[in-house]
């Protein structure tokens, strides 16, 4: 039976480029020129320190255009609430979405019943895996899905006839 698996990977190499890439660009700014200005990858996290509220909202800016020519979606960047850090300066956690959460994946699982498609989705770990008679059918769910505004990047793998 024709099935394929909704799932949401982020490719941490690309990530980790993309951080590289926003290093330099932010060590060559005129404007971070002399200031105090991180960007610091560290596991799930990706840590932004700068001088005050408008440096770090320029950081942001610049590691979100790096991810974006790389190829990674913004979707997966869950913004922590900004902190004031040492010497009057400001920081800021971003959390790496990689995987689906059991919320996530049952909302995936509503949207595809909400659909009445002929095809029935089962949750597996961080995975949706959905079966139907139809490879029709299924390629109607992931355009389905690709339509609906969801908060993580969705990508559809593991495609079986």
């Amino acid at each position: 039976m024709p099935s394929f698996d909704v799932v949401s990977e982020l490719n941490l190499q690309e990530v980790d480029n993309a951080i590289n890439q926003a290093r330099k660009e932010v060590a060559t700014r005129y404007d971070f020129r002399g200031s105090k200005a991180e960007i610091n990858l560290e596991k799930d996290e990706i840590k932004l320190v700068a001088e005050d509220e408008y440096k770090l909202k320029a950081l942001r800016e610049i590691l979100e255009s790096k991810m974006i020519k790389r190829g990674v979606s913004i979707k997966a960047l869950e913004y922590l609430k900004e902190e004031d850090g040492a010497m009057g300066g400001r920081k800021q956690t971003i959390k790496l979405i990689n995987g689906l959460s059991k919320e996530k994946a049952k909302e995936v699982v509503q949207i595809i019943k909400n659909g009445k498609f002929k095809a029935q989705p089962a949750i597996q770990d961080d995975v949706v895996r959905v079966t139907s008679k139809s490879i029709d059918e299924l390629q109607t769910v992931i355009a389905t899905l690709k339509n609906s505004n969801f908060t993580v990047p969705l990508q559809f793998t593991n495609m079986r006839s």
